[in-house]
């Protein structure tokens, strides 16, 4: 019981207390599954609140920590560690802010299969809360590809003319770049003999000083992470799947995925890449910027020639996700905290 009560365990789980109820409710209830899902979504940007409520935003450390032994065996020491701090706390509130909103575009706008939706539209808020709030890097992976099935399927079922092809695209690329950060997942958690984000930060320092993880390997490690969050931000070049996804997903998806999809790659860099990687990202930082510029230009001038104003979105998303790693690979003070603020604005 008290696990279920923690604040953070009830707000990333508590849109799972929706979707059984509208499990067993007739489908043809449409508009009692769409005030089932409305209200567990207001109920859940009300825990968001209270959990805000309860940060103390003076203390940079984690805070309001979740943390249960869960798999150890083999020397895998992993853990359910949930823990909010300043950036993830802004991160979860616009989730939690934007999820309601989106479900009532969908008011009038849905009218297909509207429990299957509703199902896998709160199953892809725990997702993006959990994405935002884990702290064991093996838990982090784990709702990071959760997000990917209601997503595809969002795409899939309720898109535009080219729904399938664009649902499939979203998939491959999001699911190839996810397996390179696997692996350097699985690398980091044995040489450091954990997966705790914390505990790891710890460790790592020690094994760069004694040579054990070359300058060499952490370069690999940070570019099989780039992979997975590159791909998701999207950087130019690998931005191609967003258009075709913003297009063809449903309003409601669309929202959610300019607003908070996006934002797990930038949210990926700056939790990961550059606190695990810091030599690898001084070394990488002018190649991302070169990037990051590109496609602040080369998004700009595409959306001028928009005259779909999903698509519109997504070129503009991908000049503005610019100017956030730009931000965030200036790697100073000035440059993070304007990073951070432009990933809230864009949301």
């Amino acid at each position: 019981m008290e696990f279920l009560l923690q604040p953070l365990t009830l707000l990333t789980f508590f849109p799972i207390l929706g979707v059984v109820v509208i499990l067993f409710m007739n489908s043809e209830m449409k508009s009692a599954i769409r005030w089932v899902a409305l209200v567990t979504s207001l109920i859940t940007f009300g825990i968001s609140l209270w959990v805000l409520g309860q940060f103390n935003a003076s203390n940079p450390n984690l805070q309001l920590e979740a943390k249960y032994a869960w798999i150890h065996v083999a020397g895998w020491n992993i853990y359910y560690y949930l823990a909010v701090d300043g950036l993830s706390i802004l991160l979860v509130l616009l989730t939690a802010f934007l999820t309601p909103i989106s479900i009532l575009s969908t008011w009038t706008a849905v009218e297909d299969r509207v429990k299957d939706f509703m199902v896998f539209f709160l199953l892809l808020e725990v997702g993006m809360t959990g994405v935002f709030l884990a702290q064991d890097l093996f838990l982090f992976y784990i709702f990071w590809e959760f997000t990917l099935v209601p997503m595809y399927f969002l795409i899939g079922l309720w898109g535009g003319p080219r729904r399938v092809y664009a649902a499939i695209k979203f998939f491959l690329y999001t699911m190839a770049g996810s397996i390179l950060m696997l692996v350097a997942i699985l690398f980091l958690g044995i040489q450091t003999n954990t997966f705790n984000i914390p505990q790891m930060l710890v460790r790592l320092p020690d094994l760069y000083a004694t040579g054990t993880s070359t300058a060499g390997t952490q370069m690999l490690l940070f570019l099989a992470f780039t992979a997975a969050f590159a791909i998701k931000v999207p950087m130019w070049p690998l931005h191609s799947w967003l258009p075709d996804a913003h297009v063809e997903a449903p309003t409601a998806g669309s929202v959610i995925l300019a607003g908070v999809l996006l934002k797990m790659g930038t949210y990926g860099f700056l939790r990961f890449n550059i606190p695990l990687f810091p030599n690898a990202a001084i070394q990488a930082a002018p190649w991302i910027a070169l990037f990051a510029t590109i496609g602040i230009i080369y998004g700009a001038a595409v959306s001028f020639a928009q005259s779909d104003v999903k698509k519109l979105v997504a070129y503009s998303s991908v000049s503005h996700l610019g100017f956030v790693m730009l931000g965030l690979f200036a790697l100073n003070s000035v440059g993070v905290s304007g990073a951070i603020l432009q990933m809230i604005n864009h949301g």
